[in-house]
């Protein structure tokens, strides 16, 4: 029988401010406080069975949506949570955060349905439609920083903030109050769902909302398998588990926003680490497929991070054939201008889209050879820039060539090569493909 932490509290009011109150760790108790204390701010997101994933992967899938939250994301559960808190202290010194979006969102509707002042350090590359999202909840309670590429490089600005302006950081997932606040999904679904479960797949970035379902399903079902799903590009929690130890990464890839932390909190760490089973990574372009098909086949939408689980799943259908799972859609804050580089990169991803440089020779009829010679029937270019030069005998072109099937690669690698065109791929270059594509 898995024992969980308990932690050393007092008997609390849990609608009065009580940022007193001291804890070395979390006990299920505070989880339960923390639901009551939002019972009546989050929406109680749905659980729906969902019978197409059900029947794609031979089983019954659940799927919690918190796309479906107020600020579309389950970070308004921990960011209310904690801010109610300390009510008192933040109306009189102000409260700061660093977000990639989410937990910014959550921290501004706190601060305008609570008449805070706030400061919100955001990155650089934050999608526009989130930071827009920021302001409208914050309703004027709120400013927002642009700085750096990555969460991290904002957390570190607004920890500077904080000294010098001594207001006090909400952070983001490292926060027994915040832990609690997103622990409050895993109450509902296990309100709600009838049967027994056997799988719970979330998305993990610094390990708030993980790291508090586990605590609150392990509690009540101990058999139950708690998966988090990391971007293969920012797996930081996956390597820790690897090391042993709270484990930072040097470099991450920042698409995946929502789940691109370089090093997850050291107190979800030593929860993840007890209650959770097992870390998978999941390829960025298999998380653009997966949103996609949740839009096409089931008019959900959903962030990258919000996908992660979605597009685990695959590397799981013969354990969890015949099996109850849930599935947690994190976040639906997509923007729409992202959804071409989603495409592009689910397609890459899928063996169908190739970019190459050919060098085309320097003659009448050269282009048309290309095409009716090399291109099979049902492949398509996509992108095409050439400049002819009449002093050169050879001029390079870029020629990108989307796939009816992934077998159809080698095919045209052939003809290119048959018909006397050298190119080079630059899918397989990475510094050659981030430099033109």
């Amino acid at each position: 029988m898995l024992v969980l932490k308990n932690a050393s509290v007092e008997e609390v009011d849990p609608l009065t401010n009580v940022q007193e109150v001291k804890k070395k760790n979390l006990a299920i108790e505070d989880i339960l406080i923390a639901n009551q204390v939002l019972k009546d701010i989050v929406a109680h997101t749905p659980l729906q069975k969902n019978d197409r994933l059900s029947e794609e992967y031979g089983c019954t899938v659940y799927i919690k949506r918190e796309d479906l939250q107020h600020v579309r994301s389950f970070k308004l559960r921990g960011a209310y949570y904690k801010i109610k808190r300390i009510e008192s202290d933040a109306l009189d010194k102000g409260i700061v955060c660093a977000s990639a979006g989410n937990h910014a969102q959550g921290v501004a509707f706190a601060c305008a349905h609570l008449g805070i002042d706030g400061k919100i350090f955001m990155p650089l590359t934050t999608p526009k439609q989130k930071v827009d999202q920021v302001k409208m909840f914050g309703k004027g309670f709120v400013e927002i920083l642009l700085t750096g590429d990555t969460f991290d490089d904002s957390f570190t600005s607004a920890m500077l903030c904080t000294d010098e302006e001594d207001r006090i950081f909400i952070h983001p997932f490292d926060d027994f109050d915040i832990i609690a606040g997103q622990a409050t999904v895993a109450v509902e679904i296990m309100n709600d769902i009838e049967e027994p479960i056997d799988f719970v797949f979330s998305s993990v970035g610094g390990g708030g909302l993980l790291s508090g379902m586990s605590m609150y399903i392990k509690n009540l079902s101990p058999l139950t398998r708690m998966i988090g799903v990391e971007p293969a590009g920012a797996a930081s929690m996956k390597t820790s588990f690897e090391m042993g130890k709270l484990t930072s990464l040097p470099t991450i890839d920042k698409f995946v926003d929502g789940a691109a932390v370089k090093c997850p909190g050291q107190k979800t760490f030593d929860i993840c680490f007890e209650l959770v089973e097992e870390i998978v990574a999941v390829p960025e372009g298999k998380v653009c497929t997966a949103i996609l098909e949740l839009y096409n086949k089931h008019a959900i939408i959903a962030e990258p991070a919000g996908a992660l689980p979605i597009a685990a799943l695959d590397f799981y259908k013969d354990e969890i054939k015949g099996k109850s799972i849930v599935v947690v859609i994190s976040g639906g804050n997509n923007d729409i201008g992202r959804m071409q580089e989603i495409k592009e990169k689910s397609l890459i991803h899928q063996g169908l889209l190739y970019y190459f440089i050919v060098n085309f020779p320097q003659r009448a009829g050269a282009l048309r050879q290309f095409l009716d010679n090399v291109l099979g029937p049902n492949d398509d270019i996509t992108t095409f820039e050439y400049t002819k030069k009449n002093n050169k005998e050879n001029g390079p072109g870029l020629v990108g060539i989307e796939l009816k099937h992934p077998e159809d690669y080698d095919g045209l690698l052939d003809r290119m090569r048959s018909n006397g065109f050298s190119f080079t791929e630059v899918n397989n270059d990475s510094t050659l493909f981030d430099l033109l594509i």
